[in-house]
C-alpha cells in the first residue's frame, strides 16, 4: 500500500469523500455558511467523547469504588475485546456493510486454538491458528458477499454466524468448553501491568495500526470513499471489490484477536463464546458516532463506544441494578445515537444547502 499524496486527498474530500467531518466552507463573496450550523456539527462530532466524559464523572460521584484502580482495571478488561471486534466492525461500516458473524467466529476460533492445544503446547502456534481461521471465515463473507453478487452482506454474515457456531459445537469435545491454553495466551489475556491488563496494550495497539493505515495510507482512504459514494469510487478506478473484502477480511481477523484474549483471559476455548458480541460491537461503533451510512466515522469512535458500553454496565452491576434493565439501558443509547447521526445529516445537508445559495 503506498502512502497518499496531498492532490489526492484534496481531490477526495472536494467531492465529499473523505473522512466524515464537516467543514465551513466560504462563498465567493467570501461569506461562511450560518456560524450555528458548524458549532453544532462540531458538538455532535465530540458528543460520545463528552458523554463517556460526563458518564464517568456523574458515576464516580454517586458509586464508591468505580474509579478505584482495580474497578479500572476491571472495565479495560472487561471492554477489551468489544473494543478490538468492534474495530474490525467499524471499517465494515464504514464501506455500508455488517459483519453479524464475528461472535461466532470468535468462538469458532478459541475452538480451534483449543484443539491445536491439544497437539502443540505453543503460544505462537495457538494464536497463529486461531487469527488463521477468523480471518478465513471473513474472507468467505467478503467473496461470497462481493462475487455472489447479494444484495446487502447481511445475507452471507447472518448464514456464517449459524455456520460457524453449529462447527464451534461440532469441534469442540463433548461440545463444550475445553480448559487449557499456552502460558503466553493466559498472559496475554489475564495477565497485567500494575493494575491495567495486557489486554489493553493490544487494543491500543490494533488502534494506533489501523489510525496509521486510515489515516495515512491510500487502502485506508479508498474504505471511506468506497462507502461515501460508491459509483464515484469505481470512477476513479478505486478497486472497489478488493476494498470489500479485505475489510471483511480485518473484520475476521479483529474477531481472531478478541479470541486470543478472551480464551487467554478464561484459560479455556468455547463453542460458547462470543454471544451477542455481533451487536454489542454494532452498538459501540454507532454509540461511537459512526453512521451506517457509510464513508464517516473515525477509528476512535468504535474505541470510545466500547468503552461507553463497559462503564454503563459496570456501573449497573456495582449499583445491583438487575442485568435486564442493563440490555434496556444499552438499547436506549443505540436510539439516541442514531437520532444524533440522524440530526448531524439534516444539518450537513442545512449547511450545503446554505453554500450553494450564497456561491
Amino acid at each position: 500500500m503506498l502512502f497518499i499524496d496531498n492532490k489526492q486527498n484534496n481531490k477526495w474530500a472536494e467531492i465529499g469523500l473523505a473522512e466524515g467531518t464537516s467543514k465551513t466552507v466560504p462563498s465567493p463573496a467570501g461569506r461562511d455558511v450560518q456560524p450555528g450550523l458548524p458549532l453544532g456539527l462540531r458538538l455532535l462530532a465530540f458528543g460520545p467523547v463528552l458523554i463517556l466524559l460526563a458518564l464517568i464523572i456523574i458515576v464516580g460521584a454517586v458509586t464508591p469504588g468505580f474509579l478505584s484502580s482495580i474497578n479500572i482495571g476491571n472495565i479495560l478488561a472487561q471492554t477489551a475485546v468489544i473494543a478490538v471486534v468492534a474495530i474490525g466492525q467499524h471499517l465494515v461500516i464504514l464501506t455500508r456493510g455488517i459483519d453479524l458473524s464475528v461472535g461466532s467466529n470468535l468462538a469458532l476460533a478459541t475452538v480451534v486454538g483449543g484443539l491445536v492445544f491439544k497437539v502443540w503446547d505453543s503460544s505462537f502456534g495457538v494464536a497463529l491458528a486461531m487469527l488463521i481461521a477468523a480471518t478465513l471465515v471473513g474472507a468467505v463473507n467478503g467473496v461470497a458477499y462481493v462475487f455472489g453478487r447479494l444484495p446487502h452482506p447481511f445475507i452471507i454474515t447472518l448464514a456464517t454466524l449459524s455456520i460457524c457456531r453449529g462447527l464451534a459445537l461440532e469441534l469442540a469435545v463433548g461440545h463444550t468448553t475445553m480448559r487449557g491454553m499456552p502460558d503466553g495466551i493466559n498472559v496475554l489475556g489475564d495477565a497485567s501491568f500494575g493494575f491495567i491488563p495486557n489486554s489493553f496494550f493490544i487494543v491500543a495497539g490494533v488502534v494506533a495500526i489501523f489510525l496509521v493505515i486510515t489515516k495515512k495510507m491510500v487502502w485506508g482512504r479508498w474504505i471511506y470513499a468506497v462507502g461515501g459514494a460508491p459509483q464515484a469510487a469505481l470512477g476513479m478506478g478505486i478497486p472497489v471489490k478488493g476494498v470489500l473484502i479485505s475489510t471483511y477480511m480485518i473484520s475476521g481477523l479483529c474477531a481472531g484477536i478478541g479470541a486470543i484474549i478472551l480464551a487467554g483471559r478464561t484459560g479455556a476455548s468455547s463453542p460458547l463464546y462470543g454471544d451477542l458480541l455481533e451487536l454489542d460491537t454494532i452498538a459501540a461503533v454507532i454509540i461511537g458516532g459512526a453512521s451506517f451510512l457509510g464513508g464517516r466515522g473515525h477509528i476512535g469512535h468504535a474505541l470510545v463506544g466500547a468503552v461507553m458500553i463497559g462503564v454503563i454496565r459496570n456501573a449497573l452491576n456495582l449499583n445491583n441494578v438487575d442485568v435486564f434493565f442493563q440490555m434496556i439501558a444499552i438499547g436506549a443509547i443505540i436510539v439516541v445515537a442514531v437520532e444524533a447521526d440522524v440530526l448531524r445529516g439534516y444539518l450537513e445537508s442545512r449547511a450545503r444547502a446554505q453554500q450553494s445559495a450564497r456561491s
